[in-house]
């Protein structure tokens, strides 16, 4: 057997440090084809009920400037000139109608009008979203404290008030590298090609009732390989260790007849909801989110997702493609260390563990939140019960987006309401300076 040189002293010492993470290019095509505009389409058939709307340029215009400014709940009525013994209250139509803010709908009637009768057809309740983000970080505004609408206001309040939306529309490509033409003989030429324009969409989709946060994960795609898959609800839930081999061939089976060979992308992030593992077996496709730092990993890193190895193919094929001259296979844990091997010679499949002592195996294998899952395919991680992520009590989600309610009050009056705030705001302070010079 021919013995290894290594050269020890032409070898690099140590790797150069990494001063940004080794992700591929971010295309503004692959952000576009992440658009929920884009992908619907294609996959109609295996994501909840939703409706897109179009949106226009006043509308977009709408969504864009300061304050929040909602459009009148009712039609107006004619104003009334009777007694003020009657409990009817006249006004001064003209003072009144300086003082208050115009209707914006009046911009974009159309679009008001169809997000009036897509709630309808929806069964009277939504949860909004645009063509990459939900307004997640904006529930604490709303009176349920959730994502769910009823009126075309709620949807207005949600979509002003959310930090995401406002990325949506401002940042889209932000992080993205500049698209170029290559010339004939290979070299970049140096006019860039036009910034591709974004078909902006609402997206209304159909409230699901009790839905189920346990059963929502997130599942990472590189070179059209299902790499790993985690919950996307950070709690511990004590039923999920037992359904992992079942939603794992469950998610897998989806993706491998649904998504691997259809998405334009190789390498993509995407969410799924399993409902009823057991009963069904359904899996719905929730949302698809860029391969990119700006989309959440949850219980991995984006340092560990791009330097996980691909998951092994099947046994079965090993078993062919190897027959004859037989293979190894190593298995570590999360931290890289061996906890076994598996040998395979020909048709003949032998097991042998060198790390792990055999009267422990027994004892190891009824824990499940101390072994790690050695089947082939994606690795699936969970929130165990003893991990600091399952009793993150203390702050609450996306409490970095909220503001306090005299602000959003403020807000809602345009912008003499803010100003009228900001006076407010300097006396207290200079009130409180006088208070501190005296003492």
């Amino acid at each position: 057997m021919p013995t290894a040189v290594v050269d020890l002293v032409s070898a690099p010492t140590s790797p150069e440090p990494l001063t940004r993470l080794p992700f591929p290019p971010v295309t503004k095509a692959h952000i576009l084809h992440c658009s929920y505009h884009h992908w619907h389409p294609l996959y109609r058939t295996i994501t909840p009920k939703a409706r897109l709307i179009p949106l226009t340029q006043p509308f977009l215009e709408y969504l864009r400037a300061d304050g929040i400014v909602l459009p009148s709940s009712a039609p107006p009525s004619p104003i009334l000139d009777t007694d003020a013994d009657s409990g009817v209250f006249t006004s001064d139509t003209e003072e009144e109608s300086d003082d208050e803010s115009p209707d914006p709908s009046l911009a974009w009637p159309e679009i008001h009008s169809s997000i009036k009768d897509t709630i309808a057809v929806l069964g009277d309740s939504v949860v909004p979203k645009l063509n990459w983000s939900a307004p997640k970080d904006a529930t604490w505004i709303s009176a349920t404290n959730s994502m769910e609408c009823t009126t075309p206001n709620d949807v207005y309040l949600l979509l002003k008030s959310s930090d995401f939306i406002t990325h949506d529309l401002e940042q889209a490509f932000d992080g993205c590298e500049s698209d170029s033409a290559t010339d004939a003989d290979g070299t970049v030429a140096t006019q860039l090609t036009p910034e591709p324009s974004i078909p902006y969409h609402l997206i209304l989709r159909k409230t699901i009732p009790a839905i189920i946060p346990s059963l929502e994960f997130r599942c990472f795609v590189r070179r059209r390989r299902l790499l790993c898959i985690c919950q996307r609800d950070l709690n511990h839930y004590e039923f999920l260790p037992s359904l992992i081999p079942l939603l794992k061939s469950l998610i897998t089976g989806f993706f491998e007849q649904k998504l691997q060979e259809t998405f334009p992308d190789e390498n993509f992030v995407f969410d799924v909801y399993v409902p009823q593992p057991r009963e069904t077996g359904r899996v719905w496709l929730v949302d698809v989110n860029p391969w990119a730092i700006r989309t959440d990993p949850l219980l991995f890193s984006w340092m560990e997702i791009l330097g996980m190895p691909e998951p092994e193919p099947e046994i079965g094929n090993q078993r062919e493609e190897s027959a004859g001259e037989g293979f190894v296979r190593v298995y570590v844990d999360s931290e890289g260390r061996a906890t076994g091997t598996e040998v395979f010679r020909g048709q003949d499949q032998q097991i042998e563990d060198d790390d792990i002592d055999e009267s422990d195996q027994d004892e190891e294998s009824s824990d499940d939140d101390d072994v790690e899952d050695l089947d082939v395919g994606p690795e699936f991680r969970m929130v165990k019960r003893d991990d600091p992520e399952a009793y993150s009590f203390n702050t609450p989600q996306y409490s970095a987006h909220k503001l306090p309610k005299d602000v959003v009050d403020a807000g809602a009056d345009g912008q003499a309401g803010l100003a009228e705030f900001m006076g407010r705001w300097r006396d207290i302070v200079s009130a409180q300076e006088r208070e501190e010079e005296d003492m």
